[in-house]
């Protein structure tokens, strides 16, 4: 009975991609720039698995012996967002970006809105989710209006104050924007950002949501299902792939729940895929260029990962990577173009494997359908030979 267990680091990037200039990215490295930024930052139980191992990795040492294998992926997709590096792992590899908005959305967008929803609208404007909110908040209140907004990103975010807009309205209005915004205005996500407190004291809720496009193309997750092993997805992972190819879903109040509710599918017995976004570290930390509060974060992670281990059956495959990064030490507040860990372990698989630079997220997708044996090909390149070849029983658990 094989099991894959994908656990996305949310922005986790470890270095600027070729193309990084052309996204405004050079000098992006947000897991380098923060070890070089926090005096005595380690994770040694990453570095053990063999993050200090990967090729042109700062901050951390190499392992001598990595019980995982190890490597770097590249984005192939145009972009830096969240949708299309989840969606290029399991193996849609798009021809062109998701369309930006870094002026605000026309103003025939925002009509059609205005007019669906029966209300006025503030900001459109590129912005900080906290200090939107900060700046319009009070007028909000005062209104009724939602706030609209966006970023570097592919996103419309829709803010409102939980007392002046209910929650189940706000994912309504959500739902009203996402069924204008197709075709060539068809942003990958609109995004609920409900929040609480008072002007001068905001504080955005946990009921966030994300309402995405659905893939363009049937993924992994679609042909694991159609194939009759079970997907579970963990975090806003429902959210991104708008419920296809899952079949049993939880969101997550925050990254340590995600790892317990990670741990929770590990305890149940079937095949299939768990599938994992740890999100703290982006939406929290690296949005909010919160260097030491990132470092906190990837800490409480490593401590982790020993119990992550030990729930993993003898069939079962862990890969630990990132969707793309946002780096906290930079000045921009937005994702960057960067390469993304990848690790790999099993009691079953090879130890201490350079998998070296792999040119797509879509590897991974590739991977799990070669260690499933789903008959759909899928996009990428597997490294499953890689890690099992002349495999022998490995004792390096942690």
């Amino acid at each position: 009975m094989k099991r894959v267990i994908v656990l996305v680091m949310d922005s986790v990037g470890i270095g600027e991609l070729p193309d990084a200039g052309r996204y405004g990215d050079e000098g992006s490295n947000t897991l380098g720039n923060i070890a070089a930024a926090i005096d005595g930052f380690r994770l040694p139980n990453l570095e053990k698995l063999g993050l200090g191992n990967i090729d042109s990795i700062e901050g951390f040492e190499q392992c001598h012996s990595p019980v995982g294998s190890f490597g770097r992926m590249a984005e192939m997709s145009p972009g830096k967002d969240t949708t299309t590096g989840h969606w290029e792992m399991m193996g849609v590899i798009l021809s062109s970006p998701f369309p930006t908005y870094p002026n605000g959305f026309p103003k025939e967008i925002i009509d059609k809105f205005e007019e669906t929803i029966g209300t006025g609208t503030l900001g459109n404007i590129a912005a900080s989710g906290t200090e939107i909110i900060k700046g319009l908040g009070k007028e909000h209140m005062e209104t009724g209006y939602p706030i609209v907004y966006t970023s570097a990103d592919s996103v419309f975010q829709i803010a409102a104050h939980e007392d002046v807009i209910p929650v189940e309205r706000l994912y309504e209005i959500c739902e009203s924007a996402r069924g204008i915004l197709i075709g060539d205005d068809a942003v990958s996500r609109v995004i609920a950002r409900p929040f609480i407190g008072e002007p001068g004291n905001f504080t955005r809720t946990e009921r966030r949501r994300d309402f995405s496009l659905a893939p363009i193309h049937k993924t992994v997750l679609d042909n694991a299902k159609e194939q009759g092993f079970e997907v579970k997805g963990v975090g806003k992972i429902w959210d991104i792939f708008t419920g296809r190819g899952i079949s049993d879903s939880v969101h997550t109040h925050d990254n340590m729940d995600g790892v317990d509710k990670t741990i929770e599918f590990m305890k149940q017995d079937f095949e299939g895929i768990i599938f994992t976004n740890l999100i703290d570290f982006d939406m929290i930390y690296g949005h909010r260029n919160d260097a030491r509060g990132y470092a906190k974060a990837l800490t409480m992670l490593d401590s982790r990962i020993p119990e992550i281990i030990t729930a993993l059956k003898d069939e079962d495959m862990l890969i630990i990577t990132a969707d793309h990064g946002c780096d906290p030490t930079t000045a921009s507040t937005d994702h960057s173009r960067e390469y993304v860990p990848l690790l790999v372990y099993g009691r079953n698989l090879e130890q201490g494997i350079n998998l070296g630079t792999r040119k797509t997220f879509a590897d991974i997708g590739a991977s799990i359908s070669e260690y499933l044996k789903i008959q759909k090909r899928a996009k990428g390149t597997s490294f499953i030979q890689e890690v099992t070849k002349n495999n022998t029983r490995k004792e390096g658990a942690m």
